[in-house]
C-alpha cells in the first residue's frame, strides 16, 4: 500500500463517517470551499450543536479539518475545510485495505484484547 492509501481500520473510519448523509451534505458544501461553523449550520438548515457532532465525526476520519481564526472584532470562529482525501474503491483497493484490519468484525463480539 502507498502512503496516500488508508489502513482498514481509517477506510472503515471513513466510510462509516460518509454513510450519513446530513455528513455527506456537510462534505458536500465543503468541497465549494472552507466555511465557519454558523455560517456552514445555516447553509445546511441545522442547528450548531448538531452541525459540532457531525463535524467532530468528520474531523475524526481525516475527511475534513478545522481551525480557530480570530476575525476583526476579535470573536473566535472555527473553520473547516475537506482535507485532501482521495478515495478510490475497487476490490483490489478493499482487499488490501482489508489485510491491515486491527479492529474486530463488530459481529464477532469484542477481540481477545478487549475481553476485561
Amino acid at each position: 500500500m502507498t502512503a496516500a492509501e488508508p489502513t482498514g481500520d481509517e477506510l472503515v473510519e471513513m466510510l462509516a463517517a460518509l454513510a450519513n448523509p446530513l455528513r455527506l451534505r456537510i462534505v458536500a458544501t465543503l468541497a465549494g470551499g472552507r466555511d465557519y461553523v454558523s455560517h456552514l449550520a445555516r447553509e445546511i438548515g441545522v442547528s450548531r450543536p448538531l452541525l459540532h457532532m457531525h463535524l467532530r465525526r468528520l474531523e475524526a476520519a481525516g475527511l475534513i479539518s478545522g481551525t480557530l481564526e480570530l476575525s476583526a472584532d476579535g470573536k473566535a470562529m472555527k473553520y473547516y475545510e475537506v482535507t485532501g482525501f482521495d478515495l478510490h474503491l475497487t476490490a483490489p483497493a478493499l482487499a488490501e485495505a482489508a489485510k491491515t484490519l486491527t479492529r474486530p468484525d463488530p459481529d464477532q463480539g469484542p477481540g481477545p484484547k478487549e475481553h476485561s
